[in-house]
């Protein structure tokens, strides 16, 4: 994908568009790219909050967990106790 891409499903995001943001959310887990993956969570990219979480539990890692529960996802906390 070209950053043009990028940059047109960022200006639908902005406008909106769900599906647009969670392809950004797919595209950064595909690079790896937490930062953005956490901005798009604060965006409230519901396909953010489950890569987010899935990338968490995988690394046990209760921290990020609760932050993402604390944004409102209820699987990152049913999570989190499963591994409490």
């Amino acid at each position: 994908m070209t950053d043009a891409d990028r940059e047109t499903l960022r200006a639908l995001a902005d406008e909106g568009n769900e599906k647009a943001l969670d392809r950004l959310a797919e595209l950064a887990d595909r690079r790896g790219d937490l930062e953005e993956l956490s901005e798009l969570l604060d965006e409230g990219s519901d396909k953010a909050e489950e890569l987010l979480t899935r990338r968490a539990a995988e690394r046990k890692d209760l921290i990020e967990l609760q932050r993402i529960a604390d944004a409102g996802y209820a699987e990152a906390g049913d999570v989190l106790d499963r591994l409490l």
